[in-house]
């Protein structure tokens, strides 16, 4: 998240935001000094960790690409380097110094946040006054989804409760059918009770007919509620969005025709997620899949692609294409988004170089995954990926497969969805705070000097 700074409907700085943005300024400062001058002092300890730790991360690596003694001795090899580290850790005190400097920046996190507050709720959802109540609202659901979380809350019986058509869906039937023939039969509102592979499709048919979608978080890690600022364990509270609910306009995203509301992945992910035995062991799968797929002696995979720079990749262990992009550098965030809304994809691909580089697998600096040797990250509206055969693809946790060429693309605000007025929050990486960048440190600066700030944009 980043501040823009500016002089247009914003308010003059109150006294107390002021003193929060300089306190949030000097604990910054502070907890700079302080850990730089704690790592010249202690450089040993600095050199120690950094070498335990990359050798933990190596080891992992032959771990993942290695089978029978290969793989037993980087297991040992991993688990000593990480006994080195945390022994470094302790007997040098420099757990010390990390809570010293965690606690300073969570002072100065905390301070930036009051200073340049952005409130969180309704008033981050761009809706023009209260939608008007559903005639005929209708909510499909999945009651195996989520190990069976629709039968667990009631959700039948609620909605009949509430005047909501519940509509259930069995095996054998055809999810997007039964939407369609609910919007056929008069449905103004449409929502799904399930996992995001069942979201995606009911929210395609919905975008289709310009009709509102509720989204009710009754699947199994519901990632796109996540991101909507949704509860995940109010479930049944997510149906007042059907009679209390407020609209907000989202991107779809879609590959070949298929539409999917969080991300699609090729690769690695997607040719274990592809195997008949993951869904009943999904560690033993890995375990016994990857060496194939990682090793020294695996066919790179067939997937070719234009990197930003104009280069032609011609092959990736992983390629992630998101529905707007995901924070991936915090921890704090990681794995969310920030805004559904921006009309891009978010685009991610890794090459680790073979067994034989694993040093291509260690961080090249501090940023986390943007700074891997071989991590590309960047955002586009169109992205293809060619392949000389049909193409194994991860679509919001369900395993397809695909022919090449893979054509995504992004459908910018082609989605309505109604939001209970009593749930919203905001996505993790929507509060993630950079203190340290350019852009915060000069909304802070102009904040302690009483100028005029505008408010957060994600």
């Amino acid at each position: 998240m980043t501040a823009k700074t500016g002089t247009g409907g914003a308010e003059r700085a109150p006294w107390s935001r002021r003193l929060a943005a300089m306190a949030a300024l000097v604990v910054l400062v502070a907890n700079v000094v302080y850990l730089t001058v704690e790592a010249f002092h202690r450089w040993w300890v600095l050199l120690l960790s950094t070498v335990s730790l990359a050798t933990a991360v190596v080891a992992a690596w032959y771990v993942l690409s290695r089978r029978g003694t290969v793989r037993a001795v980087a297991a040992a090899v991993g688990v000593a380097a990480l006994v080195v580290f945390v022994v470094v850790v302790l007997t040098s005190q420099s757990l010390r110094v990390l809570i010293v400097g965690f606690v300073l920046g969570a002072v100065s996190s905390a301070a930036a946040g009051w200073a340049l507050h952005r409130p969180s709720g309704p008033a981050d959802v761009p809706a023009s006054g209260r939608p008007a109540k559903a005639r005929h609202p209708v909510l499909i659901m999945n009651l195996k989804s989520g190990g069976g979380k629709a039968d667990q809350f009631d959700l039948v019986d609620r909605c009949r409760e509430r005047g909501i058509e519940p509509v259930v869906l069995r095996p054998g039937d055809d999810l997007e059918g039964l939407a369609e023939d609910a919007v056929e039969r008069g449905a103004d509102v449409l929502g799904m009770a399930g996992g995001d592979g069942s979201q995606a499709l009911v929210a395609s048919v919905a975008s289709r007919h310009g009709v509102p979608f509720v989204v009710v978080p009754a699947g199994t890690r519901n990632h796109f509620a996540l991101d909507l600022g949704l509860d995940r364990s109010d479930v049944v509270g997510a149906l007042d969005g059907f009679d209390d609910g407020v609209d907000t306009v989202v991107d779809l995203a879609e590959v070949n025709g298929r539409i999917f509301v969080n991300n699609a992945s090729l690769g690695v992910y997607a040719e274990v997620v592809a195997s008949a035995n993951y869904r009943d062991a999904k560690v033993q799968t890995a375990a016994a899949m990857l060496p194939d797929i990682l090793g020294p002696g695996a066919t790179p995979l067939d997937l070719r692609f234009t990197l930003p720079s104009g280069e032609e990749a011609t092959t990736a262990q992983l390629v992630l294409v998101s529905n707007n992009q995901y924070e991936l550098t915090h921890l704090r965030g990681a794995g969310t988004r920030a805004r559904l809304d921006d009309g891009v994809l978010g685009i991610v691909s890794v090459l680790i170089g073979g067994a034989e580089e694993p040093e291509s697998a260690v961080p090249q600096g501090p940023g986390g995954g943007r700074r891997f040797g071989s991590w590309k990250e960047w955002t586009a509206t169109e992205f293809e990926v060619r392949s000389s055969g049909p193409v194994e693809i991860g679509v919001d946790g369900e395993a397809l497969v695909l022919d090449p060429p893979l054509r995504f693309r992004v459908h910018p605000r082609a989605l309505t969805v109604r939001l209970p007025r009593s749930a919203m929050g905001r996505s993790p990486a929507a509060r993630v705070l950079r203190v340290a960048s350019a852009s915060t440190l000069v909304a802070l600066w102009r904040t302690a000097l009483g100028r005029q700030v505008t408010a957060w944009t994600a």
